[in-house]
């Protein structure tokens, strides 16, 4: 999961690095950097999904593929990937890596062989944690699902399987290559391969009931995974969806859903950490769990972005998208599309914009950890928060309310700053 250019329909403003001093922004300084995870992007799908807004191409010569896009080799995507690494390697020199997404796009359309070699690569380049989560997404679809024990062989430890329903008929709404059994075909087999790994379900389809969205959860709890993410669909621009928009639910039986999904799983002994995710004790998912903290992640792979804390600035990078034209500027040399520097007054947001998904929110000292910033600084927006409900603040934790997790929008606001 890398970081998108905008937050909720709004472009987040960056300021180029070499401007943040004429800018007159105010000096930060960080006295060490916070922990860093690798996030590696695999572009390509067996077809391109209505809803998905995500740098994906369907493979050419399969149903949807973009006719303009040649076949891509996977071993010159590997290669660009550890050329991109290694000029990545200067800016995190040192820094050990606590968790690896792999993530697309379907990574598990690589063979067994690539990840063993991608994964190679990158221990033998990078100071990893022994006990490091790594993790790859993967789709039900069978020919996927026999690789599984290659993976786990190859030290991928946490998989992600993208369900999304087991009904065949929102399936089918939904664009997707498998069936509903396909889709327990490959949990099962996640299962024998995998302690972790994490069902990705989908709620508020089009035509869909509240007895159904029910269904699906009763249906993901019968393999009881270690880990679920329950998102809302929403219709994002730039897809299939957002040209032929398809009939949701009502708001309010979404709302429904929403409270039915969270009562189930709380039953079933699932905490519910972050507002889409749900886990056993200890099976929490480690490297969004970094995103989450405003930690660092280095990201490579086509259109895979970066944020990485330097000495006195926090960048955001960004590699160039289609993944013909990364292959090309990888062997150029320059894998960077963009380079920016968080502006100071924007680092409260970015951080909140991150910290408020987690439930039980953050230890106050973390504010000034991960922006360099003192928590006084936001003193006079977090009181405001607290008094319209929206944030409670016990024993130097600051979290959400039950008011502030359903206007979590309304709550991030109060700390964007106004530029006009």
């Amino acid at each position: 999961m890398a970081a998108p250019a905008s937050r909720n329909g709004r472009v987040i403003p960056l300021i180029p690095v070499q401007e943040v001093a004429a800018a007159g922004q105010r000096l930060i300084q960080f006295r060490n950097p916070p922990p860093l995870a690798l996030y590696v992007h695999i572009p390509w799908c067996v077809q391109k999904c209505p809803y998905c807004d995500f740098n994906s191409h369907a493979v050419p010569g399969t149903q949807n593929a973009d006719r303009s896009a040649p076949a891509i080799p996977e071993d010159d995507y590997l290669t660009a990937l550890i050329a991109d690494l290694e000029a990545a390697l200067p800016t995190i020199w040192g820094r050990r890596v606590d968790s690896i997404f792999l993530g697309g796009g379907t990574p598990s359309l690589l063979s067994g062989e690539a990840v063993e070699r991608l994964l190679t690569a990158l221990r033998s380049r990078l100071p990893l944690l022994p006990n490091a989560e790594i993790t790859l997404e993967a789709n039900p679809a069978s020919v996927e699902s026999e690789k599984f024990a290659a993976f786990r062989a190859a030290g991928v430890n946490r998989l992600s399987i993208g369900i999304q329903s087991f009904n065949p008929r929102h399936l089918q709404a939904l664009g997707r290559a498998h069936d509903d059994h396909d889709a327990r075909q490959a949990i099962a087999i996640a299962a024998r391969h995998f302690d972790n790994f994490n069902i990705d379900l989908i709620y508020g389809l089009p035509g869909q009931t509240l007895s159904e969205a029910r269904e699906d959860v009763e249906a993901a709890l019968a393999f009881a995974p270690p880990h679920l993410s329950c998102y809302q669909l929403t219709i994002e621009a730039n897809t299939a969806f957002a040209a032929q928009p398809p009939t949701l639910p009502e708001a309010d039986s979404c709302a429904d859903m929403q409270d039915a999904i969270e009562a189930r799983l709380a039953s079933a002994g699932y905490t519910h950490y972050e507002t889409s995710a749900f886990a056993r004790s200890g099976q929490q998912c480690r490297h969004n769990l970094n995103y989450w903290h405003f930690g660092d992640y280095l990201g490579i792979g086509a259109g895979a972005h970066s944020k990485l804390t330097l000495h006195d600035r926090v960048l955001r990078q960004m590699r160039w998208k289609r993944p013909e034209q990364y292959l090309a500027k990888v062997t150029a040399g320059t894998p960077i599309q963009q380079e920016s520097a968080i502006a100071a007054v924007d680092l409260p947001f970015e951080f909140m914009l991150n910290a408020l998904r987690l439930l039980q929110g953050f230890d106050s000292a973390l504010f000034e950890s991960r922006t360099s910033l003192p928590l006084l600084s936001i003193e006079n927006e977090l009181r405001q928060a607290e008094c319209d409900g929206l944030i409670e603040r016990p024993l130097q934790r600051i979290a959400p309310s039950d008011r502030g997790r359903r206007f979590l929008n309304q709550l991030l606001e109060r700390f964007l700053v106004d530029r006009h």
